[in-house]
């Protein structure tokens, strides 16, 4: 399993230098990758790939919405390429 968590994320970070950010306001469609990767109880139905390189879900809670960071089942974030400094 560790594996193919490792082989996916190595996956992600080769195609850093073909992906886009969204633009503001929209939202896309996740790979299966990302969607394999994502810890449940995320709403992936509205994620945005944010500057950082990292993909965040719109969150509705009880008094506001808000974008989180998507994370993997063991809390890291998911991202196509290293946040830059």
């Amino acid at each position: 399993m560790r594996i193919v968590l490792g082989l996916a994320l190595a996956a992600l970070f080769g195609l850093a230098a073909c992906v886009n950010t969204t633009p503001e306001g929209e939202t896309e469609q996740v790979s299966e990758q990302v969607r394999e990767l994502a810890a449940p109880g995320q709403d992936l139905s509205q994620v945005r790939l944010e500057s950082d390189g990292c993909y965040w879900y719109r969150y509705e809670g009880p008094v506001e919405t808000t974008f989180l960071p998507l994370l993997t089942r063991d809390d890291r974030m998911i991202c196509v390429r290293a946040p830059t400094s």
